[in-house]
This record gives C-alpha cells, sequence and structure tokens, in this order.
C-alpha cells in the first residue's frame, strides 16, 4: 500500500484565496462535483480533494503553484484524466488540491517551416493531431484515449502509442517546453530547435516526471510530412516464436516505412468481436495469434503495395505466417485498426482485469508470455491472459482477465501478487516495470526492486531541487 502524503489541508483562508486566483466560476469546492475529477475510468483509484482549480493561463498556474508552495499546499496536476497507474488521482485524504489544466487549449503558432506548432497543456490529442493535418502535417503521437487525452498529460507521462517504432515517444517528438515549477515561477524553454548542446537538457526532465517536478503548461512539438502512401496488413499465425522474425523480415525489408507492427492474441480477438461495435472477423478461419502492421510513406510511388505483398507472400512461404490480408480501402484499414483499439476497452466487459504495461527484448517477447502465462495459470486456475500491443518496440500490455465465473473482487485482490510474479519475470529478461503508462501510485513501490539504488537517489535529489517542500504530487512515481 503506497503511503499517503502527510500535507494538511489548506485552511478556508487559502481556500478563499486559490478561489480568487481562478475565479468562483473557475473553482469546485462540492464534494459531489468534484467527483470526475478524483476517479480514474478503470474505477481502481478513487481519491478525495481540498479543491479543483481550473486556471485560464500559464499566470494563474504561476499564481496557484506560488500559494501552494508558501502555504504548503499539496497539488495533483491533472489533463484529461486517462492515466492508467494513478498518478493523476489525489489521495484519500482530501487534503490535496487538483489542478485541472484543460482551459489551457491554445495552439500559440504554427511554424510549417521549422515543422513544429506550440500548443498549450490542455489542448486534447485529437486536436493536436487534427490541426496537424489541416496545415498539411502529421503529429504522430497516437492512443486510444487519444479523445479525451491531453498533450500536458502525455508529456508528463512521456505516452508511447502505436507510432514510437517510427517516431518515437512523447519526448522524442518535443522540441521544447514552458513549465511552471514549484514555487511558481516560469521556465519558458519553448525553443523550436533541433540543435541545443549548451547544456543539461532540461524538458527531459519534465518529460515523463508526473507532474513531480513542475506544471508542463506548453510544448513545442515536432511535425512531419502527411504519408502519401499507406498500407495496412493483418497476419495470423499460430506460433508467437515465429513473430519476432517476421517482425525482422517487415522491417528489414520496409525500413523507415514501417511505421507500426502490434500483436494480438485470439482470446482478446474474440472480446473485441463478442463486445466491440462495427467489427469483424478479418480471416475466414480463426489464429491463435494476429499481426497488424502499416507502412507508409510522404512520397507518392514508393509502390508499399507491392512491398507488402512481398514480404507477406515471403513469411508465408517460410512458414512465419499462415495466412494474410492487405486492407483495400481506407474504411477496410480502419476496421483493422480498430480491432487493435478496442482491445482494452471490451475487457471490461469480461470481468476484473489485471494490468501489466511491460517492455522485454522483441527477440524475448515469446519466451515471457510462455513464462508470464504458465505463472498465472498456476497463480489462478483458468485466467485468461490477453497479452497484446507494440511487438515492434517490445511493449507488450500483458493484461489478465478473470476466469468466467470467478468472483470479480476476489480475482482482483490477486493484483499485487500477480504483478510481483510477472515483472519478476520482465526484470529476469532484462526488460522495464512500464513501459509506457508510468509509475504513479500503481507501481512506486515497485521502482526501488526494478531500478538500481544510485537511480532512485539521483531521482530523489532531483526531486528536492525542484521541489524541496514535495508539493508537487506527493506520494507519486518516488518511492
Amino acid at each position: 500500500m503506497t503511503r499517503q502524503p502527510d500535507h494538511k489541508r489548506p485552511n478556508a483562508e487559502t481556500i478563499d484565496a486559490f478561489v480568487r486566483i481562478v475565479g468562483e466560476d473557475h473553482a469546485i469546492r462540492d464534494a459531489a462535483a468534484m467527483t470526475p475529477y478524483l476517479v480514474e475510468w478503470r474505477d481502481r483509484y478513487r481519491g478525495k480533494a481540498a479543491l479543483v482549480l481550473k486556471p485560464a493561463d500559464t499566470e494563474q498556474v504561476s499564481s496557484i503553484l506560488k500559494l501552494a508552495n508558501e502555504t504548503r499546499t499539496a497539488v495533483v496536476p491533472q489533463g484529461g484524466n486517462t492515466g492508467l497507474v494513478g498518478g493523476q488521482i489525489p489521495f484519500e485524504t482530501g487534503n490535496e488540491v487538483v489542478l485541472s489544466l484543460g482551459r489551457l487549449d491554445r495552439v500559440r503558432g504554427i511554424d510549417l517551416a521549422s515543422n513544429c506548432m506550440t500548443v498549450e497543456a490542455g489542448l486534447v490529442l485529437a486536436l493536436a493531431r487534427q490541426l496537424a493535418a489541416n496545415a498539411g502535417r502529421l503529429f504522430p503521437l497516437s492512443l486510444a484515449s487519444e479523445g479525451s487525452c491531453q498533450i500536458g498529460g502525455v508529456l508528463a507521462t512521456n505516452a508511447g502509442g502505436v507510432a514510437v517504432l517510427a517516431y518515437g515517444s512523447a519526448r522524442d517528438l518535443t522540441l521544447g517546453l514552458e513549465v511552471v515549477l514549484a514555487d511558481g515561477t516560469v521556465w519558458n524553454g519553448l525553443k523550436s530547435l533541433r540543435k541545443d548542446n549548451s547544456g543539461y537538457d532540461l524538458k527531459d526532465l519534465f518529460i515523463g516526471s508526473e507532474g513531480t517536478l513542475g506544471v508542463i503548461t506548453a510544448a513545442v512539438l515536432r511535425l512531419f510530412p502527411k504519408p502519401a502512401e499507406r498500407v495496412t496488413c493483418m497476419a495470423g499465425l499460430s506460433l508467437l516464436e515465429a513473430a519476432p522474425d517476421f517482425f525482422a523480415r517487415v522491417a528489414g525489408r520496409a525500413g523507415p516505412a514501417l511505421t507500426a507492427f502490434e500483436i494480438m492474441p485470439r482470446t482478446g480477438l474474440e472480446f473485441v468481436l463478442r463486445h466491440g461495435s462495427d467489427v469483424r472477423e478479418p480471416f475466414p478461419s480463426p489464429h491463435a495469434w494476429y499481426l497488424l502492421f502499416e507502412l507508409t510513406s510522404p512520397r507518392e510511388g514508393e509502390e508499399l503495395q507491392r512491398l507488402a505483398e512481398t514480404v507477406l507472400d515471403e513469411g508465408i512461404k517460410t512458414r512465419e505466417i499462415e495466412s494474410a490480408v492487405i486492407a483495400s480501402s481506407l474504411a477496410q484499414s480502419e476496421g483493422l485498426w480498430r480491432l487493435r483499439e478496442l482491445m482494452s476497452e471490451v475487457q471490461k466487459h469480461e470481468g476484473g482485469s489485471i494490468k501489466h504495461d511491460v517492455a522485454v527484448p522483441v527477440a524475448r517477447i515469446p519466451e515471457f508470455i510462455a513464462r508470464a502465462n504458465q505463472l498465472v495459470e498456476l497463480m489462478v486456475p483458468g485466467a485468461r491472459p490477453i497479452p497484446f500491443g507494440h511487438l515492434g518496440d517490445g511493449n507488450i500490455h500483458y493484461n489478465v482477465s478473470q476466469p468466467p465465473g470467478m468472483d470479480r473482487t476476489i480475482f482482483l485482490s490477486h493484483w499485487e501478487a500477480m504483478n510481483a510474479a510477472v515483472h519478476e519475470i520482465v526484470l529476469d529478461l532484462g526488460g522495464s516495470i512500464s513501459a509506457e503508462h508510468g509509475i504513479g501510485r500503481m507501481k512506486r513501490d515497485l521502482l526501488p526492486h526494478a531500478k538500481p539504488a544510485i537511480e532512485i537517489e539521483l531521482m530523489r535529489k532531483i526531486k528536492r531541487a525542484f521541489d524541496p517542500n514535495r508539493i508537487l504530487n506527493p506520494g507519486k512515481l518516488l518511492p
């Protein structure tokens, strides 16, 4: 159980001072009205807060943090509240103030010559992607939650998504930041430079820090040419052991044209077919595993269709895969991707689900899944593992659904023990216990087992330097 922060609840005078900063219409005092900000969508984490504040701009964020630092009030920054490890949810003490960044949603500028755009932290990711598209560019960060997650949140957690293979994670897509520090000081690092070798790269400290070092209020994001050609393919196979070899084949043939490479198990696909809308079987007969990959190019005439046909034909001849389909239209491409995008959402219809967001070397993914499946069956006979995700970069979402008919509460009581056992396998294979979701509350106490003591101590020193009064998202990330 994660130790809760020991900050005191702000008194009535302090609460009134916070409210004056944003105005009464943008502060929530009523406990019932706060509810949407105090629970995450899976309902695993619920908290309480003294107040919810919705600032309009960086200046108001600065004033809020200055007052919080002076009064030693704990602040929990929150974006779209789509996080999966509880980092955006306050604890149950009711002593913290939630800082909701949704009103900071302006686009400050688009620079097509430099291929970048400057946006505020509250802008929804899907809107950022659409703005880039309207300008004739691509912002490649794409997540299942992109319709509600916000730029500040995806940067604070260094989100990944389906295009990491080609474009990198949120950190790789960010050129500069504006950040409000714990004492209210504003750091304006909104540079659009591709090269700046003039000392420590401060922006990389804040990206992935989960709001524990500062509050991101704006960012300069990298843009790319829009794809002129796109080919979406799905392959079925019976032996997971063949998947890394087929990935190597596709990557070797396609090079930078390979932008995504995903894996899904038959059990997970059956969940999607059972509970999803506008979905259909991709093949006439089922397969144990499915691979979904996409080739893109900013230039026309790259013959991606022929390249896809070649690698699929080679994969079938070498028996790495059993059958394949190439999307013949945009609608069919979207249909194939919908099977993957619904994989997380539909699991809740099958009862309790114990989650893992891990990374292992690509070549060892089959070994990891085989060992984890065996362990899960020993711990909870009949449990249904749903390992899926980004095979191309080694990031597997190893989720486990409860056995049919088992009591949900009893199944979920195995969460910590199953996490510990699965993570032990991950670490044995040289992997990470958090690939893209972050640490938050869920994995905070696991971190000392996953990282060397020197790394934990260095992180603590950085935290003390940036936030000596521990007001920024206390009790998250750092043990």
